[in-house]
């Protein structure tokens, strides 16, 4: 069995670590490997693959592209408007997506408490998957906060399309303070600002989607205000192990793969 991580750029994902700790954990015979594949180039890819590909995670600027080849899709995927996971099924593609049950995983394996309040931070196809998960864990009201509100209108439409109908209200990122509650960030560590962390805060739960540059400004003033943190890699683990049961049909080992993930993060 084959399967592989795609995007552009795609060198740095974790993914490749993540599965092939799950393989060895599980005693499979399995591969999986990080391929770039540039915009506008996977339903070529994907054409050109052999009977011996299994699964396929699918990161940006691929996830739409995904949705558009896939024979079937989820709901889920629908609803978010991309999907991360391709799994081969009866020679047919199954296009799903794990980041928003990640994402919801992710936040409630820090925090058990009620989440009464919910501010996300960008307005990309990260922040309406979260947004989603916020959506799943109950939050009847969030807020985003973008640069240019008008570019996020695709992710905040993809929320409120939620079942249970979140109100979503939208701000510019100079004008959002804060809110108290869950507060995640998905826009990079540059933009930052003391200026924003300093409105933004404080939170019960703040989490921040990347990992590759850790703390960010907005973690390390977290952690000195006593937030939980739920991090990138947390939200990696959470939707890796969901996608090791699509492709293998057997759980991920959550433990194996995290330590994994772990180890590579602190040799970097």
């Amino acid at each position: 069995m084959r399967c592989a991580v795609l995007g552009d750029p795609v060198a740095h994902s974790l993914s490749p670590t993540l599965h092939r700790a799950g393989y060895a954990a599980l005693g499979l015979d399995a591969s999986y490997d990080a391929v770039r594949v540039p915009a506008g180039e996977l339903a070529g890819f994907v054409a050109g693959l052999g009977p011996e590909w299994r699964g396929l995670s699918v990161t940006a600027p691929l996830k739409r592209e995904a949705l558009a080849l896939a024979d079937e899709v989820s709901e889920l995927a629908v609803l978010a408007g991309g999907a991360n996971t391709l799994v081969r099924r009866g020679g047919r593609w199954y296009a799903d997506n794990t980041d928003v049950p990640g994402a919801a995983a992710a936040i409630r394996e820090r925090f058990a408490g009620p989440l009464t309040a919910a501010t996300v931070l960008g307005g990309g196809a990260t922040a309406a998957s979260v947004g989603l998960a916020l959506a799943d864990l109950g939050l009847g009201a969030i807020t985003v906060a973008a640069r240019t509100p008008a570019n996020a209108e695709e992710a905040v439409a993809a929320i409120r399309r939620h079942p249970r109908g979140p109100v979503v209200d939208v701000l510019p990122l100079a004008a959002v303070g804060a809110g108290g509650g869950v507060l995640v960030s998905t826009i990079p560590a540059s933009a930052q600002t003391p200026d924003l962390v300093e409105r933004v805060l404080p939170a019960d739960v703040v989490f921040e989607v990347t990992y590759a540059e850790w703390p960010t400004p907005l973690v390390a003033a977290a952690l000195d205000a006593g937030s939980t943190v739920v991090s990138g890699l947390d939200l990696l683990v959470h939707q890796a192990v969901l996608q090791f049961a699509l492709f293998t049909g057997q759980d991920g080992p959550l433990d194996a793969m995290r330590s994994a993930g772990e180890a590579a993060l602190a040799a970097r």
